[in-house]
């Protein structure tokens, strides 16, 4: 077989991969035949061509590196998800321009020191099937992504400066970014209800209260806002929409937008850009609490406890009371901001709330709202109880234990 029956090989694979529902079984005789091939895995970098001219339709497409490799260890596995670093690392060592810097952060952190398919694969340690078996899938997976929308320049526009980007650095004030940090690491950390509660309250007050400051602030200095952004965050399995209710609970509470797109576990945050950086620390920490709660909820639970149903309804209703009381602690942030401010504060709140709705709808022009799910009523009132906890109760129970 020679080097371009092999790409042949791989693109018809590809193409069988890519169909909806295809199993893994049916891609073995493509399997066997690539073994027979090539026991090195890509000795002759077809698969590393394959993949890397895959690349440029995606990028066009609005997809960024962090996004093909999530969605890569969703639909094919961790592993599937390391072959995706390997081959965009070496797409991006081979290429010209200087990336924007989110795009350059996405870079730098992606899970691999590999820089090709054959890499991969001898540091994986697995058997030469299994490597084109997954080579196959990924190709598959890169043939069937849609369009996204585009919210950083792709690679063939990085040297027009024709895209707004978003300002290197974080625009939040690096004290109070820092004392926002500091009281949710307290948070995520103590063994006592009452100061965690106590400590994520704070942290959500201080958010809303800098964000009122900097909108203020900036209209004063020179009439306009800085501008929205869009930013991606990822959802991990299991429970993905139901976590992601917690992001919308968290970005409604912050004059964040959320739109999700559920069956990759995207969820795009749409806000200001302090905003859209507190909203991500803020879910960090909360996700981390609703999972300790959770799993304490369901040690003592029992069976029922431990269901599909009962942990979905407990993240929703987690959600829905996080949204209260998130809310609540800004709109008591915006009362005495409103002290300070009088009347200048209601119109700059507004316009930044439009600004917001504006993106939104330029970016997502045929966004829907979808139904909500069934869950276990058990759940929900336990989620409830959890979200309490979280937030702004003062039982001093002690909190389950890492």
């Amino acid at each position: 077989m020679t080097a371009d029956e092999v790409l042949m090989l791989l693109q018809a694979g590809g193409r069988l991969a890519a169909e909806p529902g295809v199993q893994a079984a049916e891609l073995d005789p493509v399997v066997a035949r690539l073994v027979r091939r090539d026991t090195g895995v890509d000795s002759d970098g077809r698969a590393q061509q394959v993949l890397t001219e895959a690349l440029p339709r995606l990028w066009e497409g609005g997809w960024q590196p962090a996004d093909v490799v999530h969605v890569a260890r969703r639909r094919v596995s961790q592993r599937g998800g390391r072959l995706v670093a390997a081959v965009v690392a070496a797409e991006a060592g081979a290429g010209a321009g200087a990336p924007p810097e989110a795009w350059a952060a996405q870079l730098a952190a992606l899970p691999t020191g590999h820089r090709s398919v054959t890499e991969w694969w001898r540091g994986e340690r697995i058997e030469p099937a299994a490597a084109w078996r997954d080579v196959l899938r990924v190709i598959g997976l890169f043939r069937a992504l849609p369009r996204l929308e585009q919210l950083l320049p792709p690679p063939s526009g990085w040297s027009a400066a024709l895209w707004p980007v978003e300002a290197s650095g974080s625009g939040t004030d690096g004290k109070v970014l820092h004392r926002i940090r500091s009281l949710l690491a307290k948070a995520e950390s103590t063994e006592f209800a009452e100061e965690a509660e106590a400590l994520t309250a704070k942290a959500q007050s201080l958010m809303a209260r800098h964000a009122i400051d900097t909108a203020v602030l900036a209209q004063r200095r020179d009439g306009a806002s800085a501008g929205v952004v869009a930013r991606r965050l990822h959802l991990d399995d299991p429970h993905t929409e139901a976590k992601a209710a917690v992001v919308q609970a968290v970005g409604t509470a912050n004059g964040v937008r959320v739109v999700l797109l559920p069956t990759f576990g995207i969820a795009t945050l749409v806000g200001f850009r302090d905003d859209v950086d507190l909203v991500e620390l803020l879910v960090t920490s909360l996700l981390l609490q609703a999972a300790r709660a959770l799993a304490d909820a369901a040690h003592s639970g029992g069976a029922r406890a431990r269901s599909t149903p009962f942990r979905r309804g407990f993240l929703y209703s987690f959600a829905q009371r996080l949204e209260e009381r998130l809310t609540q602690a800004r709109e008591q942030a915006t009362a005495e901001a409103r002290a300070d401010y009088g009347a200048e504060l209601a119109p700059v709140l507004a316009a930044r709330s439009a600004e917001v709705d504006r993106a939104v709808e330029e970016l997502f022009p045929s966004l829907r709202r979808r139904g909500g799910s069934t869950v276990d009523p058990a759940g929900w009132h336990a989620g409830r109880r959890a979200a309490d906890q979280a937030d702004l109760g003062s039982d001093r129970r002690a909190l389950p234990s890492r």
